[in-house]
């Protein structure tokens, strides 16, 4: 497990300022370098994954058993933070009967007919499942704010746009997080954060290897020239939708091993912390066990 006191960092507490361009992208040092004895960074942060894949295995066993809480995991990032990968290497121990990933691009006919919650909610995990959005309704305080002739497609009644209109989809998702909450749903938000620079590289990285070529999107050059605008309207969300009861974690994606990491540490710990144990069969239940145990025994 990592240290608290480096997790607790990564987490957004209610009402923090947040400037991006102070947060490392790379968050510990290169991978190369020596932090103990012969045991590099790297390393040490792939032993520390594959703790945290065992523990989050059996925390799912539990969570399925009890069946009173259910866990949705929010990705959001640049093009090329690395979200699907977090979900390959970090949930790849699990039971896959327990966990359910959804990925939300352009919103359909049907859904633009919906308000904008609508589409996640019918993709919410239920208890005892783990819910992972690759994108989610955060992509309504984004890509509809940088673009705004997207927002004028959502047939939503007419008004100003301005900074109330902004401060009332804030509240509408706190409100919308803490109703989940307090219904059993533990809400874990990762804000990818890579540099502008590192997605220059994982861009030509596509561009450079035939196998990636199907990644690659003339949309994701577009989208690079609006990096700032981007920045800018993380930097509002982040502020001001971690709460208490469903916080964002920037994580420092630049090194993806350390990214898979601290997103393991961050889902096991969190899950472990609720205590759960295996349901305790009543007497009568016991009794029907042990009848079974004797019946098989005397089949032999």
């Amino acid at each position: 497990m990592m240290k608290k006191k480096y997790l607790d960092r990564l987490r957004i507490d209610p009402g923090e300022r947040v400037n991006l361009n102070t947060i490392d992208t790379k968050g510990i040092p290169a991978r190369n370098q020596t932090i103990s004895g012969t045991e590099t960074a790297k390393e040490r942060a792939e032993e520390l994954l594959e703790a945290s894949r065992a523990e989050l295995a059996k925390a799912q066993g539990l969570l399925w058993a009890n069946n009173i809480y259910s866990i949705l995991i929010i990705l959001q990032g640049m093009d090329t933070a690395g979200k699907d990968g977090t979900i390959k290497h970090v949930m790849s121990g699990i039971n896959p009967q327990g966990c359910r990933v959804h990925s939300f691009g352009v919103p359909t006919e049907e859904e633009l007919d919906h308000d904008f919650l609508w589409r996640t909610t019918l993709k919410l995990p239920g208890r005892g499942e783990i819910g992972i959005f690759n994108r989610s309704y955060y992509e309504e305080l984004l890509v509809v704010k940088v673009h705004p002739e997207v927002l004028a497609r959502q047939r939503i009644p007419p008004g100003k746009r301005g900074q109330k209109f902004w401060e009332a989809r804030y509240e509408d998702i706190n409100a919308f997080e803490r109703y989940l909450t307090r219904n059993g749903t533990i809400i874990l938000k990762f804000f990818l954060h890579i540099s502008k620079e590192e997605q220059r590289e994982r861009l030509l990285e596509r561009l450079d290897n035939g196998e990636k070529y199907w990644k690659f999107s003339s949309g994701d050059l577009a989208e690079r020239e609006y990096w700032e605008q981007y920045q800018e309207a993380y930097e509002r969300m982040l502020e001001r939708t971690s709460s208490k009861e469903a916080p964002w974690y920037v994580i420092p994606a630049d090194y993806k091993w350390l990214a898979w990491t601290l997103v393991a540490d961050i889902i096991s710990s969190r899950i472990q912390a609720l205590d759960l144990h295996y349901p305790i069969v009543s007497d009568e239940k016991l009794g029907e066990i042990r009848k079974a145990q004797d019946l098989l025994r005397d089949q032999r």
